[in-house]
């Protein structure tokens, strides 16, 4: 009887011994999975940051126009882009969204008559890479720290520091579009419109 005791003993600490290995071979191949999981998920992840910003990078740098409106039914004009990280990063974040830009003043500012300023909203960040400028020509886009885009529609002598943006065919249509922008009804302002598509 005894010998049947110990031997059913036995069979229960061999069971109990085998279940307890078997627990932990899973427990170690479990966390072994979770581990490669969040390796593969931190890799793909990785991969996908990398290649938004190489399309971003090939997306900003492959644009080298924007269509710009003077009023809202205004004609289309195309703004040729400079080459440079100031005109990029506009181009980037007009491509992401149309943008509605209001004048800053347009009756009341000295040089008024050959220039326009136009705000950008504050939550965009554009690269500043200003040089002192004294002549410009008509059709001329400039961005003016902080947050302005500044167009000479006229050519002038006006000293300021600036980053070229682009530049506009200088025609007669165009110079009669910047003029005769209208005041948009409810706004009691002019805008423009910079979008990426025409």
């Amino acid at each position: 009887m005894k010998k049947k005791i110990r031997f059913c003993m036995m069979n229960i600490l061999v069971i109990a011994l085998l279940a307890s290995l078997v627990g932990c071979g899973s427990e170690s191949s479990s966390s072994q999975n979770t581990a490669d999981d969040t390796e593969q998920a931190q890799d793909t992840e990785s991969s996908q940051q990398n290649r938004d910003a190489e399309e971003t990078e090939e997306n900003s740098s492959a644009v080298t126009e924007l269509y710009v409106q003077f009023g809202a039914d205004g004609e289309t004009f195309v703004l040729h882009l400079d080459d440079n990280d100031t005109a990029a990063a506009i181009a980037n974040y007009v491509g992401t969204t149309t943008w509605q830009l209001p004048i800053y003043h347009y009756d009341d500012f000295e040089d008024w008559e050959v220039m326009q300023y136009y705000d950008i909203p504050s939550r965009y960040e554009i690269p500043d890479n200003a040089e002192s400028i004294t002549s410009e020509q008509g059709g001329t886009v400039y961005y003016s720290d902080p947050n302005r885009l500044v167009l000479f529609y006229q050519d002038a002598e006006v000293s300021g520091d600036y980053t070229l943006v682009g530049t506009f065919d200088y025609t007669e249509e165009f110079v009669t579009a910047v003029e005769e922008n209208p005041v948009l009804e409810g706004w009691g302002n002019k805008i423009i419109i910079v979008s990426a598509n025409e």
